[in-house]
């Protein structure tokens, strides 16, 4: 039985009609999971269709995980479950506890209108490539975290244009992309300048700077303020070989580095906020009780999954939105 039917005299689109006519075979158990699909020249010689309008009705239905093809041999039946429309990749650096609060702030304003497949690159750029190019094509929406990784635009410019979203952190080379993300100069500088009465207490402001998936921004925002305001102001790597300085305010993105000045405070005796002080970097329940409370310098990664979710879904039902990058600074 034939699997493609076109209708010439009919007011939807030729490549609809293919995408209905293989979503209906499906449904009707006519072409079963691993069929073969008719070739995309034998469709369009018998319907006198062009090959760009057959290949993006087969792209349509494997952006929809419909059907998957084999490079050589054609496009074969992958699901018979299409309940969703669309399928979003979403590649995360990594998973923590505001990244899932992102997360599933992204998972309820998608509402089950789409299928949501999830990786993690843990900032490794091979995994990123490799978990990109496996994906292409397969997928409606690309919604990813390029963090800090060297390369990374280059990788994200194979995927199709229309189809990627970028999110926490954007950088000039993804310009062109819809983004939700963080201005990481904009944060740290306006989250010290508010904090400037209470830091003029201290002597210094030390950043504790890793510099492997922390992004540069907090280096510059941070120089920045303490250039205009005269602090006196350091940056270092990292905490293993360090001692405490009495005076001195410790900027810190790193939990484990949070954890060894806490510490080390201990050992010492030192009172926080009399001896010393911390910022640490991103909101966590567990903070609000260490230490009567640490402060904290942090995006509403709720508010940014719910954006994501929201302007995801409305961009792929409308190809030609694009909406604006969003800075949650």
């Amino acid at each position: 039985m034939k699997i493609i039917q076109v209708d010439n005299q009919s007011g939807l689109p030729k490549y609809k009609q293919i995408v209905q006519s293989v979503e209906l075979a499906i449904a009707e158990k006519r072409s079963l999971k691993g069929d073969r699909l008719p070739s995309v020249n034998k469709v369009s010689l018998e319907f006198s269709l062009s090959r760009d309008t057959v290949l993006l009705a087969y792209d349509e239905l494997k952006k929809r995980g419909i059907v998957f093809a084999i490079l050589g041999k054609g496009y074969y039946v992958k699901s018979v479950e299409f309940s969703y429309e669309q399928r979003f990749f979403v590649l995360f650096d990594e998973l923590n506890a505001f990244k899932e609060d992102l997360y599933m702030s992204f998972l309820e304003a998608v509402n089950d209108k789409a299928q949501i497949d999830i990786f993690f690159h843990h900032f490794n750029v091979s995994m990123f490539k490799k978990l990109i190019n496996e994906s292409n094509g397969n997928y409606s929406k690309y919604i990813i975290m390029p963090t800090n990784l060297s390369g990374a635009a280059e990788i994200i410019k194979t995927l199709p244009h229309n189809d990627v979203y970028i999110l926490d952190q954007t950088n000039l080379e993804l310009a062109d992309y819809p983004s939700v993300h963080q201005n990481f100069v904009k944060d740290i500088f306006n989250a010290l300048e508010e904090a400037r009465p209470r830091l003029m207490i201290y002597s210094q402001l030390i950043l504790i700077f890793p510099g492997f998936k922390e992004p540069l921004g907090m280096v510059e925002g941070f120089t920045q303020f303490c250039h205009r305001y005269a602090f006196s102001h350091q940056v270092i790597t990292d905490f293993d070989y360090q001692k405490i300085e009495q005076g001195s305010v410790y900027i810190i993105p790193n939990d484990r580095h949070l954890v060894q000045v806490i510490e080390q405070s201990k050992t010492l005796q030192f009172q926080l906020g009399q001896d010393f002080g911390i910022i640490s970097y991103n909101d966590t329940p567990l903070k609000k009780v260490v230490e009567n409370g640490i402060t904290t310098i942090s995006t509403d990664f709720k508010l940014m999954g719910k954006t994501t979710g929201r302007d995801g879904v409305k961009e792929s039902k409308n190809k030609n939105r694009k909406p604006q990058s969003v800075d949650l600074a």
